[in-house]
This record gives structure tokens, C-alpha cells and sequence, in this order.
């Protein structure tokens, strides 16, 4: 699958089935998934926000209640995991609340990422709410960055599947606040499984590694999919869909 504006639109991510999708999307669903959005910013700047601030109890007491009736206003209608969100399309790429990429998660930083002729090139800047040693970003932060990468890097290449083997090799930490640059590419096929190698570096100095991953990746077959997802939704059935 090329690069393309479709790949890039928020919410939507890499696979190899997404053109099927293409010009599908009807206006409400448009208007839902920007709404999904402009939630995931706010709570997204309210997690980094809790993160960062020195204000007084008092202060945190007032915003504590104010989260709790944010919170209660969405409580009505909610799904289960057997559920996927209404939002979502997993054969057009589009998983709104995944905790790497998903623009309507409020754990996600989010990892923005396009695709080049020879795999995936991800960005995002991590902020105090992803911390581990001080100043730098907990190391399974980057595992879990990479292993999105990675399954990209696969799914563009045509062979989505699901991530059987992770390691990683950590160089040096991972600045916080810091704009990140992360590569991956499929380096091998063998039947259904598919390895890829990626990289964490800083967007200043993209030639020096921060993190390294190599992830093996296997294609379910169709029962495998029916079994595991069966339940759930047709199109998470579809062994060419990309599990994430």
C-alpha cells in the first residue's frame, strides 16, 4: 500500500485493506469520530496537565469532582469488551481508542505515522505522564511504541498478523518533552510469519538509536480469527485485518 491522504486522516491507520474503505465514510460517522477527537485532546491535556502540576489541594480537590462528573455525562451508554467501538473499522484502518495511534485515547501520545517506500516512519513527543526514570520515558512505553510501529511496517507491507515475539534492546533512555523519531521495516518472510526491526532515535539526531525492537508477527488463518474474534464484530473476523 502506498502512502496516501486516506492513511493519514486522524483516527485512521496503515492496512493493506484500507483503499476498500475509501470515500465510504458518511457524515455522521465524520462528525463522530471528530467529536471522539476533540474528546481524546482534552483528555489527553487534562492526563499531562495531572501529570505536571504543583497546584494546591484545594485546586486538585475541585478538579478531582469536575472529572467525576465528566465522567458520569459519558456513563450512560458504554460498551463491552466483546464490543467494538461504533467508530471504529478495522478494515479501514480506523481503531479511534488504540493506546498508541487511536486520536480518541487518552493514554496515547499519539504516534502519528506514515509510510514510506520501505516501511513505516512514526513521530510523537512524550510528556510527563509517560515517565519512568526521571525526565525520560518508562521503558515499556517504548516497547509498546515499537510494537505499533513494527505491526505497521508488516500490515503496509501486506502481511498484517499478530505480534508472537518482542525484543528489545534499550541504548539509551528516552528523553521526555523531546520530539521522537521511530523507523520500522520488514525484514523477513517465512510463510504466515513476518519479522520487522524498528528504532527509537530523537528527531535531532535520527542516526543514533535509543531503542531497538525486533518483533516476529504471524497471519491468523480464518479460524483462528473466527475463534478468537468471533463474537465481536464480522470485519475483526477477517484474517487480513490488522489485530493491533
Amino acid at each position: 500500500m502506498a502512502e496516501s491522504d486516506v492513511a493519514r486522516e486522524p483516527g485512521r491507520g496503515h492496512h493493506p485493506l484500507a483503499a476498500r474503505a475509501a470515500g465510504r465514510e458518511d457524515p455522521v460517522m465524520r462528525e463522530r469520530r471528530a467529536a471522539i477527537a476533540e474528546l481524546g485532546d482534552a483528555v489527553r491535556d487534562l492526563v499531562e496537565q495531572v501529570s505536571a502540576t504543583e497546584v494546591p489541594a484545594d485546586i486538585l480537590r475541585q478538579a478531582a469532582a469536575q472529572a467525576r462528573e465528566a465522567a458520569a455525562a459519558l456513563s450512560p451508554r458504554t460498551r463491552t469488551r466483546a464490543e467494538l467501538p461504533s467508530a471504529d473499522d478495522l478494515l479501514g484502518g480506523y481503531r479511534m481508542y488504540n493506546p498508541v495511534i487511536g486520536v480518541g485515547s487518552g493514554l496515547a501520545a499519539p504516534l502519528l505515522v506514515e509510510l514510506t517506500g520501505t516501511g513505516a516512519v512514526g513521530r510523537c513527543t512524550l510528556g510527563l505522564a509517560f515517565e519512568g526514570p526521571p525526565s525520560f520515558a518508562h521503558g515499556g512505553v517504548s516497547a509498546m511504541l515499537l510494537d505499533q510501529l513494527l505491526g505497521h511496517a508488516i500490515s503496509a507491507a501486506g502481511h498484517p498478523g499478530m505480534t508472537v515475539h518482542l525484543e528489545i534492546s534499550y541504548r539509551a533512555p528516552v528523553p521526555l518533552q523531546t520530539p521522537l523519531l521511530l523507523t520500522a521495516a520488514m525484514t523477513e518472510l517465512a510463510g504466515r510469519r513476518a519479522t520487522a526491526r524498528g528504532t527509537i532515535a530523537t528527531e535531532a539526531d535520527p542516526g543514533t538509536a535509543l531503542v531497538e525492537a525486533s518483533g516476529i508477527f504471524v497471519g491468523l488463518r480464518p479460524e483462528q480469527a473466527a475463534r478468537l474474534f468471533g463474537g465481536v464484530r464480522p470485519d475483526a473476523t477477517d484474517p487480513q485485518a490488522a489485530h493491533d
